[in-house]
């Protein structure tokens, strides 16, 4: 538990002071754990665990029982008051104690039941302290006998309005009242014959048919089941001198205004009956506001207004109105709001160590305020011993340095008019060493990146300190990856193999330290490595789907297969392997989707594929159809739960039946529906079927072959099953606020199918959760939401939901936690420091706020920062929008990117919950460093001559400090795009123009400028331009060819080419002759010389070939300018000898085509030519 106090109450002068002083010493209070081993050996003062309500009406057929359960440490001893003073229960006969609790039973045979009326309580006392029920008011149920009384006949003429008077005997509780005949038949009621409240019969006027003698009223009594009735009442209508149409008035209730005061929490009941002929129209509206449209109905054709759970916005003024075709009148009934007390927050029992302070509250409201009283063991606070270390003020108890031996019961009582709410908290003062309840050596096993929590539950008076080690060295800190949680648990976000190891957790108090030792194991998580594939299989064929898995070694696998999400047929074609699944001789039936699901102890891994069964040979002759429909249903063995149903099946038309669905209509709640109950196999004609009560049921059968399904039979008969008690409650419950005082609990109702019988509906309770206090609920109408109001903001409730009907409850319902709605934060964070780390980048801390004040689910904290204005002298307040980061979680520092250099800076944080914001921290301002500047804003070239240009530039967009001055460079640039030596210029940060002199004439020049404070200089901008030539402005585009350096050089090339053919040819004259005899011999003999293997040429020439190069032409021949050689124009060409055209001579006019010329082609395919270049084809080639 964690004391609280009101942020809101006035604190008187002085008081308010103490309390600060003694808030920043009050410590968490603890909470006792449940655990046995622990409860075992703690004292503690005694806790109403259950008591009978406030208000006890018992049936004096049966015995009283009065309820009062407690438990402490030692076993609380039990005693009762009486209508205030000691009820000696031993020396009554009649009196039972049940062993082992305060509870009394009374039996009452024999004896005036009236003797024990009065108001009982109960007291639970130990040597801790003393713990006191509510007062309970013990009252018998009556059912008196109606006053014997003749009535009158009652003869009236047609047209007129009537009332027939009930007036039922009081009762305890008030009996019901409805009006019958003498055959026990309900009187038809419509608009213009309506019962009102009190149980009265009005006609808003007559008709013949009214005419009748047996008018009679009855009233039923229910906790004795008993029914009265009124004598007959006899009505005969005239029409003798029958009424006209006339203007509507109000029968009920009287006069133009009428006043209503109702409590909060109950349900506003308004009424208005009005006479005229034709019947009036009755409408509601509230003047100047809305009806609650949830929680608004109307009743009885709209005469009565009914509002459940009302609350003080019902308030007001209501306007019933009565229209009929003559005239429209209203009435005015003012609402009043009235409250009994209810709790805002009820004391909490505490759990303190020695020399602790803590607080008890007791908030309540309620219309008028209620009064607060405090007891201390159940003695009025005032009257009980004095205690200097206990401060109380108003609905507050303050207990400072408490001590051992000063546990006590205290109990706050708060009333007004209308009722009071009466509470115990005990505060039990300990002292005891550490004790951890996580079991020793506990193994936690996850899967790789999923969160792992290790628990490190222990109690202790003072609460201990936790701290956690791994592998018994390294402390763990708070902090990615690791969270500790306020209960000890060590939460791993992503746990990771390397988390694996051994953990120790420490808890440590001032009487002691204890320690505990666990271990976690991050296993490797399941995957499907190769999956099942979509198959096609001819029918009678096999089908192989194959799953091959890897998973953690550690874990047990478990291989499961299924057909369509269902479990595989019981049938021994299907053959389940370690990695594959096979479907023998495969039919129609087996077709739909394969599954496989790999499952281990803690994860699972799933993959599916598709059969196809295709024909496997032509279609038969045999035609093959849908089955015929059954006929003749008969429903057997009737019982309310069950009922068998037997039929004939229809001709299978040359195809077995397969199965029979059996499908149900519910004639009551969904007629022309049919819906599939249940199959059968297609050898049964018979079926034992299931029922739900409240359902008229309506059966049929359809077959099914491999053909398909054959039309339904015709329906059996009608079978109506009687109504029970609801078999389930609704789903899907929750609970969650929309405000910051209600919670809305919300579930989806029955179905008329499930609900079992007529008048559903649904008990909801809820309580808070941990406040040991007794349920509170709420009995509401067949619908899906109800809305808590008036409780704290955003704590947990205990929330249920129990369906009900006509014939009883349903069954237990589960126990859920719901969370009241938020509101916005209440703290803005504290102690704001920022840390500028550079001149782009701060770092923010902030102290977090406190739990409590976050009145919510906390989603981070919200960083706003704008940037005022630069720190340069020169420079203006900005206009910049402001910039917010928002940082999830319960942080306390974030970083703030992005910032301008050389700035000032003003920032404010806002806690965030789901709600929205809360109020902003005192601003804090910063400045960040001077950083580099931005490049200068712009360089223009001017005033081109021949030998100077001018450059004009401007200052950078953001200087980013103190500008220092600007840095230009600049070096000229060549024809061929060489860059020249640079030269480097330094200028003020006030100059931004320069003239450059002594520059080459139609010389390219470019430029480079950057702007620099003390940290450094930004990024050059460039610029290129040119001086100015004699006549024109040069062009970059620069014909090579037209330049004095190329001609120069081809020339050389030219020359040097010339050179070393002049060489060439004289070695080659100077060489030996080899005759055409000696290559004819050495051709005519291929045997003597032979071809080397590797490429085909002749060894005798390929000699020759590699000291000359081949391709040269001949002497006094011509070379064309494409390269090739061509023949001289003479009659005796020896090319002709050759094959086709390739021939060539040798340098010494021989002819060697035949033996090399093909070869050397076909060695040389795919160049341009293999002849050494021309001067005048290098020249070409290079330009």
């Amino acid at each position: 538990m964690h004391p609280t106090t009101d942020r809101n109450r006035k604190w008187l002068p002085g008081f308010g002071a103490m309390l600060l002083v003694l808030l920043s010493r009050v410590t968490s209070a603890l909470e006792v754990p449940l655990d046995p081993k622990v409860l075992e050996g703690l004292p503690q003062p005694p806790t109403i665990t259950l008591q009978s309500p406030k208000d006890y009406i018992f049936d004096p057929r049966e015995n009283i029982v009065i309820h009062c359960e407690a438990k402490g440490k030692p076993t609380p001893s039990f005693s009762w008051t009486r209508n205030g003073t000691h009820f000696d229960v031993e020396k009554d006969s009649k009196v039972l104690v049940k062993p082992g609790s305060g509870t009394l039973v009374i039996d009452i045979s024999g004896e005036k039941a009236e003797a024990y009326e009065g108001t009982y309580q109960c007291t639970a006392h130990n040597e801790h302290g003393t713990a006191v029920s509510n007062n309970i008011v013990i009252r018998q149920s009556r059912s008196p006998l109606w006053s014997k009384e003749r009535n009158e006949a009652i003869t009236v003429q047609m047209g007129v309005s009537l009332v027939l008077q009930c007036r039922p005997p009081a009762g305890l509780p008030p009996p019901v009242i409805f009006w019958m005949d003498n055959n026990f038949q309900r009187l038809q009621l419509d608009k213009r014959v309506s019962q009102a409240l009190n149980g009265d019969l009005y006609f808003s006027n007559v008709l013949q048919e009214d005419t009748r003698s047996d008018y009679i009223c009855y009233a039923r009594f229910p906790h004795t089941q008993t029914i009265q009735q009124k004598q007959p009442i006899s009505v005969t209508v005239l029409n003798n001198s029958p009424e006209g149409e006339r203007r509507p008035g109000f029968m009920m209730p009287l006069g133009p205004t009428s006043t209503k005061m109702v409590l909060r929490g109950e349900t506003l009941e308004l009424e208005c009956i009005a006479e005229g002929l034709p019947t009036p129209e009755m409408s509601w509206q509230k003047d100047g506001g809305e009806l609650p449209g949830s929680r608004t109905s109307f009743q009885n054709f709209k005469k009565t207004l009914k509002i459940s759970d009302v609350n003080e916005a019902d308030g007001g003024d209501y306007r019933c109105t009565a229209a009929n075709n003559l005239a429209t009148v209203y009435h005015i009934i003012k609402v009043t709001v009235k409250a009994a007390p209810f709790w805002v927050s009820a004391p909490r029992n505490l759990v303190l160590a020695p020399n602790e302070t803590g607080i008890l509250t007791c908030r309540v409201s309620g219309e008028p305020k209620p009064k607060i009283s405090w007891f201390v063991n159940g003695v009025p606070i005032e009257n009980a011993p004095e205690d200097h270390t206990r401060k109380v003020e108003d609905d507050t108890v303050i207990l400072s340095n408490v001590q051992s031996g000063s546990s006590a019961v205290y109990q706050c009582n708060a009333s007004n008019e209308f009722g009071y709410l009466m509470a115990n908290a005990f505060v039990s003062v300990l002292a005891e060493a550490p004790r951890v309840l996580t079991p020793p050596n506990r193994v936690y096993q996850v899967i790789t990146n999923n969160p792992a929590l290790l628990h490190c539950s222990c109690f202790g008076s003072p609460i201990p300190t936790i701290t956690w080690f791994k592998d018994s060295q390294t402390s763990i800190k708070n902090g990615d990856p690791y969270v500790i949680h306020e209960n000890g648990t060590l939460e791993i976000h992503v746990a990771q193999p390397r988390d694996s190891g051994k953990y120790t957790c420490i808890a440590t108090n001032n009487l002691g330290i204890k320690e505990n030792h666990v271990f976690l194991e991050v296993k490797v998580s399941t995957r499907i490595l190769k999956q099942p594939e979509y198959k096609v299989v001819q029918r009678g064929m096999s089908a192989v789907f194959e799953c091959k898995v890897k998973h953690d070694p550690s874990l047990i696998p478990t291989m499961t297969w299924l057909k369509d999400n269902g479990e595989l047929p019981d049938d021994e074609r299907f053959e389940v392997d370690t990695d594959s699944l096979t479907v023998k001789h495969v039919t129609d039936e087996d077709e739909g989707t394969y599954t496989c699901i790999m499952n281990t102890t803690l994860d699972r891994d799933s993959a599916s594929a598709m059969l196809t069964v295709v024909e496997a040979t032509p279609t038969p002759a045999i035609v093959h159809e849908k089955p015929d429909a059954p006929t003749n249903l008969e429903l057997t063995d009737q019982t309310d739960r069950s009922v068998q149903l037997s039929w004939i099946p229809g001709d299978d038309n040359n195809s077995p039946t397969q199965k029979f669905l059996i499908q149900y209509e519910d004639l009551l709640h969904q007629p022309g529906l049919w819906i599939n109950l249940t199959e059968v196999a297609g050898t049964g004609t018979t079926a034992q079927l299931k029922l739900s009560p409240f359902v008229y049921y309506s059966f049929r059968v359809l077959a099914q072959n491999l053909v398909g399904y054959s039309g339904p039979s015709q329906p059996s008969r009608q079978y109506r099953t009687n109504p029970a008690a609801p078999d389930e409650n609704p789903s899907d419950v929750r609970g969650v606020g929309t405000e910051s005082d209600n919670l809305v609990i919300s579930w989806t109702p029955l179905t008329g199918f499930q609900s079992n019988g007529p008048g559903l509906e649904y008990k909801v309770l809820w309580r808070q959760k941990d406040m040991d206090g007794d349920w509170s609920w709420k009995n509401v109408a067949n619908i899906s939401r109800f809305v808590v109001t008036g409780i704290p903001t955003f704590v947990p409730f205990e929330i249920k939901v129990q369906a009900m009907n006509d014939y009883g409850s349903g069954p237990e319902p589960e126990v859920l936690i719901g969370y009241s709605g938020e509101d916005l934060p209440l703290s803005a964070p504290e102690s704001v420091q920022v840390m500028v780390h550079n001149s782009t980048l701060a770092e923010v801390h902030w102290e977090p706020v406190s739990f409590p004040s976050v009145r919510g689910k906390l989603r981070g904290y919200k960083v706003y920062y704008h940037r005022e204005r630069g720190l340069h002298e020169t420079e203006k307040m900005t206009d910049e929008e402001e910039q917010a980061l928002t940082f999830s979680g319960n942080r306390s520092e974030g970083r703030l990117p992005g910032l301008q250099p050389y700035s000032l800076y003003i920032l404010f944080i806002r806690v965030v919950n789901s709600k929205g914001e809360g109020p902003q921290s005192p601003s804090k301002t910063f400045e960040t460093p001077e950083g580099v500047p931005d490049p200068p804003s712009f360089l223009r070239i001017l005033n081109h001559s021949l030998d100077s240009l001018t450059l004009e530039w401007g200052p950078p967009m953001n200087n980013n400090g103190r500008l220092a001055g600007f840095t230009l460079k600049y070096q000229p640039v060549n024809t061929t795009n060489e860059l020249g030596p640079v030269k480097i210029m330094t200028f003020l940060a006030n100059e931004t123009t320069i003239t450059l002199s002594s520059l080459n004439s139609s010389m390219l020049y470019k430029f480079y400028l950057s702007a620099k404070t003390i940290k450094g200089s930004s990024h050059f901008i460039t610029k290129e331009a040119f001086t100015v030539m004699d006549t024109a402005v040069p062009s970059r585009q620069v014909d090579i060819a037209t330049q004095g350096w190329f001609i120069g050089l081809m020339c050389a090339i030219a020359l040097l080419i010339l050179v070393l053919l002049i060489v060439c040819f004289i070695k080659r004259n100077k060489g030996g002759k080899y005759p055409v005899k000696e290559k004819e011999d050495a051709h005519q003999d291929p045997e003597i010389q032979p071809m080397k293997e590797d490429d085909g040429t002749f060894g005798e020439y390929r000699s020759m070939e590699s000291d000359t190069e081949d391709h040269k032409p001949l002497k006094g021949s011509r070379t064309p300018s494409n390269g090739t050689v061509r023949r001289d124009e003479s009659d005796d060409s020896l090319v002709d000898y050759g094959e086709g055209g390739d021939g060539q001579f040798n340098e010494d006019g021989s002819f060697i085509g035949q033996y090399s010329g093909k070869k050397e082609k076909d060695t040389h395919e795919g160049n341009e030519s293999s002849e050494a270049p021309s001067p005048v084809n290098a020249m070409n080639s290079f330009v």
